[in-house]
């Protein structure tokens, strides 16, 4: 085995850390465990991956200490999630409790181990008789069951060990905060933010849009009424009339009126509002079928507006239509 360069020795020891880091100007922090500890620097498994040669803040929660320590210190080494950092902003006070912490945690380390043989050595007998008991058993078991009563206890922090297991779940637990942290902090977070808020803008103009429209149609629906209850201001000739006619639809001839052969020309009593829209009709003569297509095409017909001494009138008017084949 080759000799440690460290030129402190270091104990094992589990505990929760949190480091602290810059990253383009923002603070970031990565929860992780410490494996082991001196008073010059310490060893840690992170949630996150950490940049050699960068320092970091520290916070270091000790079993047996009261307040957490905190610190500055420069990461030496990176190897996946592993990591050693050596501490550079710690005082001597601090120094001191995690040099007192490490001999007391060695101290109760050695007697567990010294005490163990002690143990042991107390009830020889007793192991004795419950071998030889175990020996006059029929043998009921199988090799592979032999074999497996046999085998060494796991020891301590071996896979499969219940604290190995305990340090997998760990592990995954501060992974799982990692992402979450990522997630809630990172650009993803933010686009998703923006196109919300892009939504609730489109939502909102589309909303205004919609009322907007049913205003002025309702606007429209209004003025028309309103025009319609006023009465006629002037009885005003066709070919006057005619001559201000600044659109026009055709009517639709009837398909039943061509199979019957219906022709001929339809006379229409109109009223013209003040913006030169129709605002209500009736016909003269001729048939239904030829007078209800007649009415459907006038009522988009648009006038210029009469005007009497200068102002725009309501006047009253006829319109002839000519159906033929």
């Amino acid at each position: 085995m080759w000799p440690s360069r460290r030129r402190m020795p270091r104990f094992e020891m589990q505990a929760p850390l949190d480091v602290t880091v810059l990253r383009s100007g923002i603070p970031d922090t990565v929860p992780g465990r410490t494996v082991n500890l001196s008073e010059r620097g310490i060893g840690a498994v992170m949630a996150g991956e950490l940049t050699a040669g960068e320092t970091v803040g520290l916070e270091l929660h000790l079993p047996m200490a009261a307040d957490p320590l905190r610190g500055r210190a420069m990461v030496k080494y990176q190897d996946k999630l592993r990591c050693g950092m050596e501490f550079v902003g710690f005082t001597a006070e601090q120094q001191a409790a995690i040099r007192d912490w490490a001999k007391a945690a060695n101290v109760e380390s050695e007697k567990d181990v010294t005490q163990e043989p002690e143990k042991q050595a107390l009830a020889p007998n007793v192991s004795n008789k419950r071998e030889a008991t175990e020996a006059r058993k029929p043998d009921t078991k199988g090799g592979d069951a032999r074999a497996a009563e046999k085998a060494p206890p796991k020891s301590a922090g071996a896979p499969g060990s219940e604290e190995g297991a305990s340090r997998k779940a760990a592990f995954k637990e501060l992974r799982s905060n990692e992402f979450k942290r990522r997630w809630i902090t990172g650009p993803w977070s933010i686009i998703l933010i923006l196109v919300l808020i892009w939504a609730a803008i489109g939502l909102a103009i589309f909303w205004w849009r919609w009322n907007r429209s049913w205003a002025e149609l309702e606007s429209g629906l209004d003025n028309g009424n309103a025009a319609a209850a006023e009465k006629p201001q002037a009885q005003v000739s066709a070919e006057v009339m005619e001559r201000l006619v600044i659109h026009r639809v055709e009517p639709v001839y009837p398909a039943e009126a061509r199979q019957s052969n219906l022709q001929g020309i339809i006379a229409l009593d109109i009223v013209v509002g003040r913006d030169g829209s129709v605002v209500s009709m009736h016909a003269l003569n001729g048939p239904d079928v030829l007078a209800r297509a007649a009415m459907d095409a006038l009522r988009w017909w648009k006038f210029e507006p009469y005007r009497i001494n200068g102002v725009p009138a309501v006047v009253e008017t006829t319109v002839a239509v000519e159906f033929k084949r």
